[in-house]
């Protein structure tokens, strides 16, 4: 049997449990899924990730709208460099050369999120985000 002691710290037992999912992954994962919808237009995700993603996707479109240098190495720092669409053109490029322009006038709310439903394998509801027409 175990030594009994408090749980989630390091000591005499030792550490019971640690979450597997860290702030760095989360953004390693935020990074990968932003990228995919710039370069897909539209991506599958769980309901737990659709906030941080739209918050996340409506600022660099606002840096695209802005369309300067500092803006677009500000991007950069976000956006994974292996995304590329069937054209051969690079996520940041299409967003700094189509989707920027494309929301010009917009004033804000560039994506949307639809609810799917539940996902068979786990029951976790999936929700499809894209971008406002």
């Amino acid at each position: 049997m175990a030594a009994q002691g408090r749980k989630n710290v390091h000591g005499k037992t030792g550490v019971r449990f640690k979450a597997g999912y860290t702030a760095s992954k989360n953004k390693a994962m935020l990074r990968n899924v932003v990228s995919s919808l710039i370069v897909c237009g539209q991506v599958k995700v769980t309901s737990g990730v659709v906030q941080e993603l739209k918050t996340l996707a409506d600022h660099l479109v606002t840096l695209a709208k802005r369309g300067d240098l500092h803006a677009r190495r500000q991007a950069a720092r976000v956006i994974r460099n292996g995304y590329v669409d069937a054209n051969g053109v690079d996520a940041l490029h299409k967003l700094f050369d189509e989707i920027g322009p494309k929301f010009a006038e917009r004033k804000g709310g560039y994506t949307r999120a639809i609810k799917l439903g539940a996902r068979k394998g786990d029951n976790a509801e999936v929700v499809l985000v894209s971008w406002v027409d």
